[in-house]
């Protein structure tokens, strides 16, 4: 799908400053747009109603008598008008079937619940909450974190690169036109993908935490990315200029570009703090589950490396964690079709954000065999749906919001997607799901905001909710079918 199809829930990435605590909603999870694959369905017309093109105040006035002559809406009236919708409507009934009770439960969950704070970074605590079961596996662990700021730093620095690379590919656009003002629109922003993940695991490798722990500007970053988004305007614009100047333009600004980078980096560095090399020593004091001492004298990539060892491997039965990969679920394009989208990334010339798009019936049977195999799932939904921070639950049936407001809400999965009523938003992580009959009805999940939000920090989810809301689950191969693996041989539709 072209970038210009591709849009975000809102744009730029000043967006966040304490958003996440005000509601549960990540809204710098990037998401795919593809071409729609069915028809919107019409409202019914009354054909004895004359058509108006403007609103006359004896209808509104109308309306109101008519709304107001029903006990009921007076009700709601007095209700609503004074207290918080979602509140007076949540349904007490999905409140007590939605419980934390699961027959299939990862053996070791990971602790402690993490905290993302004010900034986006839902996919990166995410990931590095899969990964971080696998070392504690590993090296015995009671508790542990991965350094989420370790990775956040080279990945604006790597966006940074990859948006000036875009404009220098896209020279001779129209500055106007809908592709480079989507380059430009939020070329920092925190959001991400697995696959941008896995590229920043496999550059730069992870480190725990202690040894490079969050800045302030890590946890609230809204100031950090606009200042980086505002320079990297600016230096779009002067490339431009240079690049128009050129017969060979990237040839010709290797100086220009590289001043403009080391600004970016610059930038980074004051505001999160120097991070360590990638490829020079480090030494890790810990102590194990049984309160024994240990150091480990390594590098940050040798580290994630380790997890592809023999060792690590049996240590989470038999799956090797660099090799998961995305499912998707958009009805809007045809199943067992790899996905991706044009211009999306952070790092020049590794993997491209790719997507194996399937039905719900695919990805819930891998999700249950991943589990069954005591491995954590990452997974991508629109989590400001029919949820509550507050009890952690998501669920179709939640709050009623035709019941308070005599309205009818239907519109499918497809159309959702094609009218942005519905997108990827958050990246939280799958550890169990309750199943009856062979059919799952619930799924716990471990989320990044704290341990105030949900239960203790764990929210669960409804199998209706997941059919509705979850776009995304990163997987082990080995648990889905050999026609599904095939699909990543395919060329990706843009």
């Amino acid at each position: 799908m072209a970038l210009a199809q591709f849009k975000k829930l809102v744009g730029g990435c000043d967006l966040f400053a304490d958003e996440q605590h005000k509601a549960p909603l990540e809204k710098d999870y990037v998401y795919i747009k593809g071409r729609p694959s069915e028809k919107m369905s019409r409202p019914s017309e009354s054909p004895s109603q004359p058509y108006s093109s403007t609103i006359a105040i004896s209808t509104t006035e109308q309306w109101e008598t008519e709304l107001l002559e029903d006990p009921k809406n007076r009700l709601a009236l007095s209700a609503l008008s004074s207290n918080n919708a979602t509140a007076v409507l949540t349904q007490r009934s999905a409140t007590i079937v939605n419980t934390q009770n699961f027959n299939v439960k990862i053996d070791f969950e990971g602790a402690p619940i993490t905290n993302q704070k004010s900034s986006g970074r839902c996919w990166l605590f995410a990931a590095t909450n899969v990964f971080r079961v696998a070392i504690m596996k590993r090296y015995n662990l009671k508790e542990f974190q991965l350094s989420q700021a370790y990775l956040f730093y080279y990945d604006k620095l790597e966006k940074a690169n990859y948006c000036l690379e875009q404009i220098l590919d896209t020279v001779d656009e129209d500055l106007e036109g809908r592709l480079v003002q989507r380059l430009l629109e939020a070329p920092v922003g925190d959001g991400g993908q697995w696959d941008m993940f896995a590229n920043l695991v496999e550059k730069y490798g992870l480190l725990p935490q202690s040894l490079y722990p969050d800045s302030y500007n890590a946890s609230s970053s809204g100031t950090m990315s606009a200042l980086i988004t505002t320079k990297l305007r600016e230096d779009a614009l002067e490339l431009r200029r240079l690049a128009k100047a050129s017969s060979d333009s990237r040839k010709s600004l290797g100086a220009a570009k590289e001043k403009m980078m080391r600004d970016i980096h610059g930038i980074l560095t004051l505001m999160l703090g120097p991070p360590p090399n990638p490829d020079k020593e480090m030494t890790w004091e810990y102590y194990d589950k049984e309160d024994k001492f240990h150091t480990l004298t390594t590098t940050p990539l040798k580290f994630a490396g380790e997890l592809s060892s023999k060792e690590s491997i049996e240590a989470n039965s038999g799956t090797n964690i660099h090799e998961l990969f995305s499912l998707v679920n958009d009805p809007r394009n045809d199943y067992k079709q790899l996905l991706s989208v044009s211009r999306l990334g952070n790092v020049i010339d590794l993997r491209p954000v790719r997507y194996v798009n399937v039905d719900m019936a695919t990805m819930k049977k891998a999700c249950i065999s991943t589990l069954r195999a005591n491995i954590p799932i990452f997974f991508g939904c629109d989590v400001g749906k029919f949820s509550s921070r507050t009890s952690g639950i998501m669920a179709i049936d939640l709050i009623d919001y035709e019941l308070g407001f005599n309205i009818r809400l239907g519109m499918t999965k497809a159309q959702r997607l094609m009218t942005h009523e519905s997108a990827m938003t958050h990246a939280m992580v799958l550890t169990a799901v309750h199943v009856v009959d062979e059919k799952p009805v619930r799924w716990r999940v471990q989320n990044s905001w704290g341990d105030e939000a949900g239960t203790k920090g764990w929210f669960v989810m409804s199998d209706r909710w997941m059919d509705e809301f979850v776009y995304q689950a990163v997987v082990d191969p080995r648990f889905v079918d050999k026609d599904v693996q095939d699909v990543l041989k395919q060329k990706p539709m843009m």
